[in-house]
């Protein structure tokens, strides 16, 4: 069924204009090519309302959908069929009429700190101006560091790293990934591992969405699906959605598989570090999505509902 025969003579991918996003769309786009060398494969470059507001945090605008709305809109509208995104940047709960279709093996998971004149968080001296996007690693720097003074950093990853390089920041924290995509790995100060920073749901990993009517193009992306990492994502998107993950949550999801077993790590904060749990669990991959639940489950019974409560307070 998934033969270079039945596939279609053209494709178009929708994708973000960035440079890790038409990177994302184009390793996609080879993938295919090698699957389906008769298909035409296209990117369309779009830019998004997450990619135009840059002035405030992103928990401050409507959150992570901001960065798939105008995809999904082309995909409706019939000038793209499928659309690649970062899975750390994917609603926890997909909109009615699409489907996540396959998701790819992951690049390194973990956070990384870039800075030009220092080595690592531990040489930061007290009042160094840390930027990050992200609550989570707002709160876990935080927690850790609270000498530090963190200030939102929003953009592109070039984007962020000019601001690096003009001086406005001593250090950033970046999704490690995303610079070895783009060949900066000499960027990289020092990778900041799960115990230090544990990642978001999805970070590495890429995720291809389509609309779910369109049956044939969820077959024909099916052979772009890693099992083994799909099992991880989704107990991690699992916990997430089961404790109301969205990025004006503080919360952070990682599993791998460990002598044939999947191993969740959740974790859960107040913005400002002073309150968090973590939690782990263990269980069959096939299992995922329950594992997931479950840790959940485990944290709301430890008290996580006095942290969302907390949150949703803005106390």
């Amino acid at each position: 069924m998934n033969s270079a025969n039945q596939a279609p003579s053209r494709l178009v991918i929708a994708s973000r204009e960035s440079r890790l996003a038409m990177w994302q769309a184009q390793h996609v786009s080879g993938r295919l090519t090698e699957l389906y060398p008769q298909t035409a494969v296209d990117i369309l470059g779009m830019t998004t309302r997450g990619d135009q507001i840059l002035d405030r945090p992103l928990a401050a605008i409507g959150g992570k959908g901001l960065f798939i709305k105008e995809l999904e809109v082309a995909m409706q509208q019939g000038r793209a069929d499928l659309a690649v995104h970062s899975m750390k940047d994917l609603p926890m709960e997909m909109p009615e009429g699409f489907a996540l279709a396959a998701i790819s093996m992951r690049e390194n998971p973990c956070d990384a700190f870039v800075s030009n004149r220092f080595g690592g968080l531990a040489e930061l001296p007290a009042n160094a101006v840390v930027g990050t996007s992200s609550l989570r690693r707002e709160a876990m720097l935080r927690a850790s560091y609270p000498q530090l003074e963190i200030r939102s950093l929003r953009g592109n990853l070039d984007t962020r790293l000019r601001k690096l390089d003009a001086g406005d920041y001593d250090a950033i924290i970046l999704a490690a990934a995303g610079l070895i995509r783009l060949g900066l790995t000499d960027r990289i100060k020092a990778v900041l591992t799960p115990e230090q920073s544990l990642p978001a749901p999805g970070q590495g990993v890429l995720g291809i969405e389509v609309l779910s009517a369109r049956v044939e193009l969820l077959t024909l992306v099916a052979p772009l699906n890693d099992v083994a990492t799909a099992h991880c994502v989704r107990a991690e998107r699992a916990f997430s959605r089961a404790l109301g993950g969205s990025c004006q949550i503080p919360l952070a999801a990682h599993a791998v598989l460990d002598s044939g077993a999947l191993w969740l790590r959740g974790w859960i904060a107040t913005p400002d570090g002073r309150h968090s749990l973590s939690g782990e669990l263990r269980g069959r991959p096939e299992d995922d999505e329950s594992i997931g639940c479950r840790l959940a489950q485990a944290l709301h019974e430890r008290g996580a509902d006095a942290i969302l409560r907390e949150l949703a307070t803005g106390q």
